[in-house]
């Protein structure tokens, strides 16, 4: 007889992150499963970088505003509360600047950056969470293959060290060279 995994629902999400114990800590919520966020210093300096590469264009094209680690959720998916390791919200698509709890949308540019306990499967399972819900383009960066896959909602490209990626109608005119990311 198998067991069935009980699901956590979005109000016991909100008390256990709440707790005294959990502060400082960084929790998901997965399809109902609690997951613990365990970034390494690698993920820590990726993510500085792409996030400090979004501010330098954003300061000359102000279009929208970036952030690292900010709590996503569509306010219909009781099951999913997301932390995506870089986002970009667009000036027309973003809201008031949350002050408490998740933005109420899946941002316009997604970055997830895998740490070692990450499986590649869930997180081409998240790219096609946030594609679903919003989001234009997700980009997951895999260091130890210093490689960036790129999903929109029509492909999935691959990456490598030597090239550049591009913002899309996203971010028009922004560009990362790769070569940056992986020290």
């Amino acid at each position: 007889m198998a067991v069935e995994k009980q699901l956590t629902t979005l109000e016991e999400f909100e008390r256990f992150i709440a707790q005294p114990e959990n502060r400082g800590y960084s929790f998901e919520l997965i399809n109902g499963e609690i997951i613990k966020k365990m970034p390494t210093e690698e993920h820590g300096v990726i993510a500085g970088i792409i996030v400090t590469e979004f501010n330098i264009y954003l300061r000359t094209n102000p279009i929208g505003r970036a952030g690292v680690e900010v709590r996503h959720r569509i306010p219909e998916d009781r099951q999913n509360d997301l932390i995506p390791d870089v986002s970009f919200i667009s000036t027309e698509r973003a809201l008031a600047l949350t002050k408490k709890g998740a933005v109420p949308l899946m941002p316009d540019l997604v970055v997830e950056i895998k740490s070692p306990d990450d499986r590649n499967l869930e997180m081409r399972e998240k790219a096609l969470y946030y594609l679903k819900n919003g989001s234009r383009i997700v980009w997951l960066v895999f260091p130890a293959k210093q490689q960036v896959e790129v999903y929109t909602e029509d492909s999935v490209q691959v990456f490598g060290v030597d090239d550049t990626l591009d913002g899309g109608e996203v971010l028009p005119g922004f560009s990362l060279d790769l070569s940056t990311l992986f020290v």
